[in-house]
Parts: C-alpha cells; sequence; structure tokens
C-alpha cells in the first residue's frame, strides 16, 4: 500500500432524479478523459466571460459616424440612438423648437458629436446612466422645475438614496416608477435622474436589497431630495452610537465598508478577512487553510497573538482577546451569515474607547431587530465537501411592539482543502427586541456558534516542493485502525450575550446602552512524544505503532501521547453612552466603558494510546520560570481528563471613561474625543506555586492609558472633501509582558505602548466616479513582543522578551470607482506603505523550552534599526469589476496584488546590522463571482456562485525567516489555498 499520499473518500448525493443519468454517464468516462473534459469546460467559462465583457465594451465604446446637411433634430438623434446604444428621453414639443442640424463626423466620441449639434440649438442635454435626456436650457422661455401634478408634461426627477442612519449612500439602489417598468439606479454618490414623462401623478419605488422599500410621491417636484432607507434587520440608532460607526463626508478618518449584499455575492468558503483585501492597507490570509484561522494586518499592523493591534469589534463591543490582543474569527464564525455591514476603520478610527486599535478597527454590525416579517432557507455546495445550510425566520416587528429573528445554520468541510482540515460548525443567532415606549427600545441579541476544525503547522519550501500531495501536504496527518486522524485540531463554542437599551430622552439627548457577556470553552489539541510514520516522511503518522511502543514499555508510562490545551474564559461588560447637543452646532458624548475577563489556561490528557499513565514530573524553579509539572504533586500519574503541564487564571479588569464634542455647521465638521482608562491585570499560577504559598496569586498590576485625537472635515461642494485627523494613544502591556516567563514574576520595566499618528484625505464623489486618497504617518513607541521559535538545528523551542521596539507606518492609499454606464461598475484601489524599525532595543533574554535562560544566550543588542516589518506585504492593489448582463444577472471579476512582503522573523534573531530576511514572491488572486437573482414558485430566489484563486496559483501567504537568514531553504511557509468554488441557492419568504 502507497501511504505517499492519503485519500479520504468523498460522496455528493444528488436527489433530483432526472439529472442522474448525466452525473453516472460523466462517471463512466476514464479518469483522464474526464479531467480533459472539465479543462475545456473551465476554460469555456473562460472565455465566454471575456466576450461578454468585449461585447459589453464595444456596445457602449464605439464612436458615432454621421454625416448628414440640414437634417432634422430627430432624424439626428435617431441615429446616434442606434449606434450608441443610448436611449432619448425628450419631449416632443422640443422638438418644435429645434434647429436643423449639419454635421459630419467618423468615429467620434459620444460626447463631443453631442456637443457640436447642441452647441446651436435652444435645447441641452444632459446623460443619465444610459439615457441621454434633452432639456431647455437654461435660459429659455417657460423653464420648469416643478411638474404640475397629474399633467403629461416630460420631467426629471433627482434625488439622493442613503442610509438613515449611517448617511452612506446606497449605490446602485433601484428607482422604479410604479405600475410601469421604467426604472433607473442611484450612482457612486447616491443621486439619481429619473424622466417621470407620462406618467400620472409618479410615485416612486426606492429598493436597496437588505433595505425596506419605501414609496416617494413625485407631487410636483423636480428635486426630491435626500430619501432614506431603513435597513430591514436594523441594529437601530443605539449601534450607531455604541458601535462608532463613521459617517460618510462627516467623520474624518479612512474608512471602508462592506455590504450584506457584498458579502453575500463574495463569501464563498471564505471568512470575513479574506473579503477585505480589496481595501488599501489591508492584508489577510488563511494560514493553514482551517477554517476560521485567518488572521489580518492593516497598515502593518497585526492581529497576531501577543501583538494584537487591530482591533474587532461586533456591535460596538471589543472581542479581542483580552490577554494576548489576538483576533481569533473561529470562536464567532457563524458572524457572516448576520451581519448588516463591516467597516474598516484604518488608522485611528472613530471609536471612543480604548482598544488595540493601532492599526485599525474592524466594526461589524449584526442584525438586530427585523422590520418585515420573512426569512430565508440557503444551501451552499462547493470544492472539497464544503457544504453550509442557513435558515433565518423573524416575525418582523408586530402592532405591540415586539419582534423576533432566529438564525442558525451548519457548515461543513470534509475532507478540507488540504489534508487533515476537516471542519464542522453549528452556529445560531437569535433576537428579541420590544418597543416599550415611543422613545424607548430595549434588544437582546444572541450570537453563538459551536466549531471545531483540523489545523496544520508551517514547513519548509523545500518539504513542501518533495511532498506527493503537494500544497495540500499536512505533516501532521495520522492514522489509527485505519482511520485519518488529525490530532491538532481547534474547537470552540463562544456566545454573546448582549443587551441593548436605547432611550430618547428628549429632542436633544439620547442614552444608549449595551450590557454584555461572553462564555467560552475550548482550545487545540497536540502530540506529545515521537510519532512514528508509516513508511516515509511524506506517509500519515502511525498511532497503532506508538500505541504499541506505549504496551511495550515496562513502567506502563506513556512514550507519547495527545492532549488539548484548554482555554476556559468569561467577559462581562458594561457601555452606556449619553448624548446632548449643546447649543445648535455641537454635540457632546460621554460615557463609561467597563470590562471584566477570566481565563482558566491548562492541559489535559486525552488519549494514552495505549499506555497507563503520563508521567507529569515537575522539575523546575519559579526563579527560572516552569520546567512543566505540577509542584503540588511533582511526581503526577496523569490518566485522561488529568490536568498536566500548566494550570494558570488570568484576570483582566478595565473601567474607562470617555468624552467626545463634536462641531458641525454647513459643511464643516470637526470633533475632539479624550479617553482616559485604568487597567489591571493578575495572575493566579496553581503548578508553579505551593497551594500554601501566598504568591500562587498576585495582586493586580494596575496601568493607566489614555487617548487624545481629534481631526476636521470640510466638504468643499458637493463632490469634494478634505479631512484631516491627528491622535496619541497609550495601551497597556499584554500579559505576556507583564509576567515574565509564564510566571508570577512582574516585569518592572513594563511600560505602556504608544503610538502618534496623523493623517491627511481628500474625496471625491459624482454619479459616475469617486475617488478617496489618504496620506498617513504614524510613530509606535514601547513595543513589547514574547516571540517564540522553532530551532530546526537543535530541535528545540526557544522564547524571547524583547523591549523598547519602535516603529514608522507611513504610506499613501487610492481608492476609485468608475461607473462608465450604469450596467458597469469597476473599483480600483492601490496602496503603497513603508514600514520600518527606527531603534536598536536590548539587551535581551532567550530562554528555552523550559523557560530556562539559555547559556550565553542574552542578546546585548537587537540590531533592527531600518529593517522592514515583516508579516505583510507593503504594496497592495486590487481591482474589483461588476457587470450587471441583465436586471437579474450580476457577474463579476476580483484581482489582487501583493508585493515588496519580507517574512516574518523573531526580534532576537537580528543578532548584527543589515541583515535580508527572506522577502516573499510577490503574488496575485483572480477570482469571480455572480448572482442571478429570479423567482422561484412565487418566492425571490438568488442563486450564486463564487471561484477563488481561479487561475490556481501556487503562492506563499505566510512566511518565518529564524535567524534573518534571507534563504528560501530556511523559511517555514504556509501556500495559499488552490482554485476553490462554491455554488448556493438562497430561497427569501
Amino acid at each position: 500500500m502507497d501511504f505517499s499520499t492519503f485519500y479520504t473518500t468523498q460522496r455528493l448525493n444528488v436527489w433530483v432524479k432526472d439529472i442522474k443519468p448525466a452525473i453516472n454517464c460523466f462517471l463512466r468516462l476514464s479518469p483522464e478523459t474526464r479531467r480533459k473534459l472539465k479543462m475545456r469546460i473551465q476554460l469555456l467559462a473562460i472565455l465566454l466571460f471575456a466576450v461578454c465583457l468585449q461585447i459589453s465594451a464595444a456596445g457602449f465604446s464605439q464612436g458615432i459616424t454621421i454625416n448628414e446637411k440640414n437634417a432634422s433634430l430627430e432624424a439626428i438623434l435617431n441615429k446616434i440612438e442606434q449606434q450608441s446604444g443610448y436611449d432619448i428621453f425628450m419631449q416632443t414639443e422640443l422638438l418644435a423648437k429645434a434647429n436643423k442640424v449639419s454635421i459630419s463626423v467618423k468615429n467620434t466620441p459620444l460626447d463631443k458629436v453631442l456637443d457640436k449639434i447642441f452647441r446651436l440649438q435652444p435645447l441641452t442635454y444632459t446623460i443619465v446612466g444610459h439615457t441621454i435626456v434633452l432639456k431647455e436650457k437654461p435660459d429659455a422661455k417657460n423653464a420648469a422645475n416643478t411638474l404640475v401634478p397629474g399633467s403629461l408634461m416630460a420631467t426629471v426627477v433627482t434625488g439622493k438614496v442613503v442610509d438613515a442612519d449611517t448617511k452612506e449612500p446606497l449605490t446602485s439602489a433601484s428607482i422604479t416608477i410604479k405600475g410601469t417598468g421604467k426604472s433607473t439606479s442611484a450612482g457612486l454618490d447616491g443621486t439619481f435622474k429619473i424622466d417621470v414623462s407620462g406618467s400620472d401623478n409618479p410615485v416612486l419605488m426606492i429598493s436597496f436589497i437588505g433595505y425596506i422599500t419605501k414609496e416617494v410621491a413625485v407631487d410636483g417636484k423636480a428635486n426630491l431630495g435626500e430619501i432614506t432607507l431603513k435597513a430591514s434587520a436594523t441594529a437601530m440608532s443605539e449601534v450607531v452610537i455604541n458601535g462608532d460607526v463613521a459617517i460618510d463626508r462627516k467623520t474624518p478618518i479612512a474608512v471602508s465598508s462592506v455590504s450584506a449584499q457584498f458579502i453575500e455575492e463574495h463569501i464563498g468558503t471564505q471568512d470575513i478577512p479574506e473579503l477585505l483585501n480589496g481595501i488599501p492597507g489591508v492584508y489577510a490570509t488563511q494560514q493553514g487553510g482551517g477554517y476560521g484561522d485567518s488572521r489580518v494586518s492593516i497598515r502593518g499592523f497585526t492581529s497576531k497573538s501577543g501583538n494584537g493591534n487591530v482591533a474587532y469589534t461586533i456591535n460596538g463591543i471589543p472581542v479581542n482577546d483580552p490577554e494576548t490582543g489576538a483576533i481569533y474569527w473561529s470562536d464567532f464564525s457563524g458572524i457572516t451569515d448576520v451581519t448588516s455591514s463591516i467597516q474598516v476603520q484604518r488608522g485611528l478610527g472613530a471609536s471612543k474607547v480604548i482598544v488595540p486599535s493601532f492599526g485599525g478597527t474592524i466594526n461589524v454590525t449584526s442584525r438586530s431587530t427585523d422590520m418585515q416579517q420573512g426569512g430565508y432557507v440557503w444551501q451552499t455546495i462547493g470544492s472539497d465537501g464544503f457544504e453550509k445550510t442557513a435558515v433565518l425566520v423573524s416575525t418582523g416587528l408586530n402592532s405591540n411592539g415586539w419582534a423576533a429573528t432566529f438564525e442558525g445554520s451548519r457548515t461543513m468541510w470534509n475532507p478540507g482543502p488540504a489534508d487533515g482540515l476537516t471542519s464542522l460548525g453549528y452556529n445560531y443567532f437569535f433576537n428579541l427586541s420590544k418597543v416599550l415606549t415611543p422613545n424607548q427600545t430595549l434588544s437582546f441579541n444572541l450570537i453563538g456558534g459551536n466549531q471545531t476544525h483540523g489545523q496544520r503547522p508551517e514547513e519548509t519550501i523545500a518539504a513542501y516542493q518533495g511532498a506527493p500531495q503537494g500544497i495540500k501536504w499536512n505533516a501532521e496527518l495520522g492514522v489509527e485502525n485505519g482511520k485519518q486522524v488529525n490530532p491538532y485540531n481547534n474547537f470552540f463554542s463562544e456566545p454573546l450575550f448582549q443587551l441593548n437599551h436605547d432611550w430618547s430622552i428628549n429632542d436633544k439627548s439620547s442614552l444608549s446602552t449595551v450590557l454584555y457577556a461572553i462564555f467560552g470553552s475550548g482550545g487545540g489539541g497536540s502530540i506529545s512524544g515521537t510519532i512514528p510514520r508509516v513508511s516515509n516522511f511524506y506517509s500519515p503518522l502511525d498511532y497503532d505503532a506508538a500505541a504499541q511502543a506505549n504496551v511495550n514499555n515496562p513502567d506502563g508510562s506513556a512514550l507519547s501521547y495527545l492532549y488539548d490545551s484548554h482555554d476556559n474564559t468569561s467577559w462581562y461588560g458594561l457601555r452606556s453612552t449619553y448624548r446632548t447637543l449643546l447649543g445648535k452646532y455641537t454635540t457632546l458624548q460621554t460615557g463609561v466603558d467597563l470590562r471584566y475577563y477570566y481565563g482558566d489556561h491548562y492541559e489535559e490528557v486525552t488519549d494514552l494510546l495505549g499506555a497507563n499513565y503520563v508521567l507529569d514530573q515537575y522539575g523546575g524553579s519559579v526563579a527560572k520560570g516552569t520546567a512543566g509539572g505540577d509542584i503540588n504533586n511533582p511526581d503526577h500519574l496523569a490518566v485522561v481528563g488529568d490536568k498536566i503541564g500548566y494550570h494558570n487564571k488570568d484576570f483582566v479588569q478595565s473601567e474607562s471613561a470617555f468624552a467626545q464634542a463634536e462641531y458641525s455647521k454647513n459643511d464643516f465638521t470637526a470633533f475632539v474625543t479624550l479617553t482616559g482608562a485604568e487597567n489591571g491585570q493578575k495572575r493566579a499560577d496553581y503548578f508553579n506555586y505551593l497551594n500554601s504559598d501566598p504568591n500562587q496569586t498576585t495582586n493586580y498590576v494596575y496601568h493607566v492609558s489614555y487617548q487624545a485625537k481629534g481631526g476636521a472635515n470640510y466638504n468643499l461642494n458637493a463632490q469634494m472633501n478634505i479631512y484631516a485627523n491627528i491622535g496619541y494613544l497609550t495601551k497597556p502591556p499584554y500579559y505576556e509582558t507583564t509576567f515574565e516567563n509564564f510566571t508570577n514574576q512582574i516585569n518592572k520595566s513594563a511600560v505602556d505602548e504608544k503610538l502618534f499618528s496623523y493623517e491627511l484625505g481628500y474625496g471625491f464623489k459624482s454619479s459616475g466616479f469617486s475617488a478617496k486618497v489618504d496620506l498617513y504617518r504614524t510613530s509606535y513607541k514601547d513595543r513589547s513582543d514574547q516571540s517564540s521559535y522553532f530551532d530546526a538545528a537543535t530541535n528545540q523551542l526557544y522564547s524571547a522578551n524583547v523591549t523598547g521596539v519602535d516603529e514608522l507606518h507611513q504610506g499613501a492609499e487610492v481608492v476609485l470607482v468608475w461607473r462608465p454606464i450604469k450596467e458597469i461598475s469597476i473599483r480600483g484601489m492601490l496602496s503603497v506603505g513603508d514600514y520600518h524599525y527606527t531603534n536598536n532595543p536590548g539587551p535581551t533574554t532567550v530562554f528555552n523550552s523550559q523557560q530556562q535562560p539559555v547559556p550565553g544566550g542574552t542578546v546585548p543588542i537587537v540590531y533592527l534599526k531600518d529593517e522592514k516589518i515583516g508579516d505583510a506585504p507593503q504594496t497592495t492593489a486590487g481591482l474589483d469589476i461588476d457587470i450587471n448582463l441583465l436586471p437579474q444577472v450580476k457577474v463579476g471579476a476580483t484581482y489582487n496584488y501583493f508585493g515588496n512582503y519580507t517574512s516574518n522573523v523573531p526580534f532576537q534573531d537580528y543578532t548584527k546590522a543589515n541583515l535580508q530576511p527572506y522577502l516573499v514572491p510577490d503574488y496575485s488572486l483572480w477570482g469571480l463571482h455572480g448572482v442571478w437573482r429570479f423567482k422561484m414558485a412565487g418566492f425571490d430566489a438568488d442563486l450564486f456562485g463564487t471561484v477563488t484563486n481561479l487561475l490556481n496559483t501556487k503562492y506563499i501567504s505566510d512566511a518565518t525567516d529564524n535567524g534573518a537568514t534571507g534563504q528560501a531553504s530556511n523559511a517555514l511557509v504556509y501556500y495559499g489555498l488552490g482554485r476553490l468554488f462554491t455554488t448556493g441557492l438562497k430561497v427569501k419568504f
């Protein structure tokens, strides 16, 4: 038997009777024939997509050729309509005023032809989407700005569609004249124009996916002004206040928003971080590929454990790990099913509370009170056994002020995108809301899930190159009794309970309060000891042989065994914000943010692999740090379920108060925010200290931190705005810096980390084009880092605590969006950063796996100055194209480029100046997505399709260069996942 590859049988049961014969016929083909057929289908799909793009482009960009003398304006316009594909809207009476036209042009752009035609006419024109609208020139007699109700006179009606809470323009919102098929869509700035000629008492139907449709009567108006739509699943006003949501052309920060519609159309097998790669300054990877194991960086700041500097909030509630600052996406893996919007606030952000947001904040707003009755059923299948089923049911808001919504989903990936990466998750969401009075609302939210997924470690490039399994290889995959086993897995359940009270006290004041609790239970599996392989290096680990070795061990102890690392946590918090108007133009927000966290951490034996016990001896000292084992039971004969290795409890509490004053008059807005916080950390260690030792539990170690930031935005006109912000922030050191070497020893030199940042921005937004430009410079002082790394030469795990590191993050970001016609939207972005260290910290001490100082391991100077900050590309670019082939059919393509990417290097490895760590090769990724919206048995239905990594590009997504050698052979890497596809059907009721 050849164990060089390890397969798991996968079956797809198709219950549709009519397509079974076709599938059986396909399966009878030889593997080579099937492979060639699949390649031809894939090639045909790509060619068809390209042809659609070419046809679309050719239909709307070709030049106009006309040669006429003394022709009527109507005849000329008919020729233009035929050649350009544009529609003409005009009032018949206007043609009677028109002059004869003589024109000779050949292959000339449409706008230049129209300029020639109307230069000497009493009429003029405007292009609205894909329509040419004729009207009298402003100085013409009887120019009408209003429509007389009941008349049939042609009139162009304008307006702007925005989100009711954030004032964000609802690009592509649909505007339809009720009772007719005539419609248009909102531009990039939310504005629209529509001709209502031929309609008596016209009423416009304004709709957008995820929002409540609104009817607006024209009533003789030519300009309907700002039309606000409420989200159908709204989190009401408390999310805007407590969630620190930025408002377009008002909040002076760099912000990008992701809508629920975008998530639906792009999500596929991905998690939230991968959806954000098209935002400038953002880099996200799936690391080993385990579902929910993603990590994200913003402007060179990471979300990794021990140095988490990217904040993650759900409805304004901080959910970063309080001990390390890390973001664990798998803890809330079902959040994508119930997300109303995601705001990525780069840089200082809009947060009024102290969160680890030095790089930026990812602010997720979940659905809350569903205003409308209904729901959906959503089924998705995809590559490598991916399946997801989701159901949502909502009562809507009834006459008594009650509303309830429930959503549940099951996500499975078997065998998964790489060997051993199976996953299974059950996620749930529940909301119960009550309108207490016209001014008060109470809302309860529950978001949670129970999931487990396989993991795999980083490996060398050379090892991957020799693997028969290719980039899907998992070195930790094993076999036991003929079944696949992967002991490296993550399992967690962490429900978030949230109670919101929103009170509009009067016309000037409001109070929004959220009380929340998070209870987490889970951990990750691992192996202790050496497990032999079935045959060669790429064959599975042989757990049967390991069990036999344990049985043969004379004293009955385990030579190897399986264990889990457990993290059981409880969080509690209260955040309350009072908002009031001070005069006509000034708003004051004040509030408190109270948090308490408790974590219980230990290892537990899960499988003795045939042995009688695990000999867990204590062999260390407090002075040197833990060596494993329990000092209270130094010769512990541990069995399944016993705690081993370590057992400690960590406590974090913080109290903060904030105040924000905002001045807003006409086109000018400015704000100042001040926040102060006291953060306390306490540690109890039950394995390194005797139960009788008073030092078993420390007192709280307190750090006072604060932030002061401000900014201003000025709208130059209806299209352009400029803004600037500046801020100074501090945050307390993380646990591993406060307490040395995983003991209760307090690091006396631990200080708050500091950040000083300023930014300039410019925005332009019209109906067909928008642009955003951001320039930023951020100085990060006194960074601390407890890094662990594996040294292959000595086969040892080492760690070091480096403090006092200074960094500079600066760069420029550009986002451009263009709608050449209303059916096509093109979004492009470019981010160019310069992230490097600015000093040489030291000295620092290196510790071995027993947390004992390595002889001669003290590093007097860490030569970081001018070295690039690794672990994220410093140049990124992206392109996203959406094409509405039909009103119900949309297809799109995405492209992302990542370059200038230095691998991660542990600080203590910079032992001399001017080292050149391994530079990760630049790479690009393509993706496709599409949706067909249709009616099925009277219900609205959406058919989605996604393809990620379309070209099956082989690329390195994460790399660590221990020793900063600069050699590819030394780098430990994760390869990104290959081509993945999904298709899903969502039926709404």
